[in-house]
């Protein structure tokens, strides 16, 4: 589990209050777990904020707004992407109108790169992957009943 000192988790909870309107769009699908997937939204890890993070397949979600642009943020982002990259952590950045303009690609694109991430580290653990999740079917039968 990645995570960050006392001052940054109080930062991030603060920051769960003030998403921006992309970034609460975005949790508004995230936080339903698409193809049983888990998110987090402003996650720290170490110094930095993650907009979102999927522990299962260690995957960092950055929403990139206006706040992203120019030469000075593109080298702050590439210092975190390589923090994150030391930690095994993927980044995904998505362009804010992206998610204003078309929220279901952005989704098709984000569970395709979780999908990908768990096929990888399945196979790097040498095991078949496992099923994200499976339908309810209620208890086993008891001793001498049939299934139907």
């Amino acid at each position: 589990m990645i995570t960050g000192p006392r001052d940054t988790l109080k930062r991030a909870r603060k920051l769960r209050s003030e998403m921006s309107l992309p970034e609460r769009m975005l949790w508004r699908v995230l936080r339903e777990r698409p193809d049983g997937f888990k998110f987090r939204r402003q996650h720290p890890a170490g110094i930095y904020i993650l907009d979102f993070y999927c522990p299962a397949v260690r995957l960092a979600i950055e929403v990139d707004g206006r706040t992203h642009d120019g030469e000075r943020a593109a080298r702050q982002d590439a210092v975190r992407s390589n923090f994150l990259k030391s930690q095994h952590v993927a980044t995904l950045r998505v362009p804010a109108t992206a998610i204003m303009t078309n929220l279901e690609a952005a989704m098709v694109r984000i569970t395709d790169v979780c999908k990908e991430r768990a096929m990888k580290i399945s196979e790097r653990q040498g095991k078949p992957p496992v099923p994200l999740h499976h339908p309810a079917d209620g208890p086993p039968p008891r001793a001498g009943e049939d299934r139907l």
